[in-house]
C-alpha cells in the first residue's frame, strides 16, 4: 500500500519519502523538515500513535495526518490527543488523501512548545541550547541530539540500534542536511509529504 500511495502522490507533484517502521519514521521526521506527514497507525515496532507522540515530544511541529482502519471514536480521539492534526479512516479515496495533505501543507507547522524540561534540565530545540539549573551547558551537536532523545522519553531505556537511529553519527547528520537542502530546489507548487506505512 505504501509504495502505491508513494507513486500516486508523486504523480500529484509531491516529493515523497517512504519508511516502513515507526522508529525510522520518527528519526526521519526529526532530521528533515517536511511540509506534511501521513502516518499509518499500524506500523511495525512502535505504532503510529506512539510515533506521533514522540515527534511532538521532540518538538517536531509538522502537521500529521493519521491513516487507520480503526474508526471508533475513541481511536480518533486518542490519535488527535496524541498530537495528530487530522485523521483519515481506511478505506479512503485517494483524492481525499491528496486534498487533506495539501490542506495540512498550506496550514504549515503548528506553533508548539520548543522546550523540554526534565528535573533541573531545560533544553531549547529552536535555540539548540541546554541549561542545568541556571548554568548553560556547552554540548556538541551529537551530545545535544542524544540529550534531546533521552529527555523526550524520560525514564525509558534505548537500545543501541534506536540510539543510532535517533542520534545519527556526524556523517549521517551531514547526509540528512544534504537531503534537507536538496528539498529546497523543488519545482513551484510541489509539496513534500512523508508516508509511513506498515502494510
Amino acid at each position: 500500500m505504501g509504495s502505491l500511495l508513494q507513486r500516486g502522490l508523486r504523480a500529484e507533484g509531491m516529493l515523497v519519502d517512504l519508511v516502513s517502521t515507526g522508529e525510522d519514521g520518527v528519526w526521519r521526521a526529526t532530521a528533515i523538515d517536511y511540509e506534511a506527514i501521513a502516518l499509518d497507525v499500524t506500523l511495525p515496532g512502535i505504532d503510529g500513535f506512539e510515533a506521533c507522540r514522540r515527534l511532538r515530544a521532540a518538538g517536531t511541529a509538522t502537521p500529521v495526518l493519521m491513516l487507520t482502519a480503526r474508526d471508533a471514536v475513541g481511536d480518533r480521539v486518542h490519535g488527535l490527543n496524541g498530537g495528530a492534526d487530522d485523521y483519515l479512516v481506511k478505506p479512503f479515496a485517494f483524492e481525499e488523501l491528496v486534498a487533506r495533505l495539501r490542506a495540512l501543507a498550506r496550514r504549515g507547522p503548528v506553533t508548539r512548545p520548543t522546550q523540554l524540561v526534565v528535573g533541573d534540565l531545560r533544553l531549547d530545540h529552536a535555540a539548540q541550547r541546554v541549561w542545568r539549573g541556571e548554568t548553560e551547558l556547552d554540548l556538541s551537536a551529537r551530545e545535544f541530539m542524544v540529550l534531546a532523545a533521552f529527555m523526550s522519553r524520560p525514564g525509558e531505556v534505548f537500545s543501541r540500534l534506536e540510539r543510532g537511529r535517533r542520534c545519527p553519527s556526524p556523517r549521517q547528520a551531514r547526509t540528512a542536511q544534504c537531503v534537507r537542502s536538496a528539498g529546497g530546489g523543488r519545482h513551484p507548487g510541489a509539496r513534500r509529504a512523508w508516508q509511513a506505512t506498515g502494510e
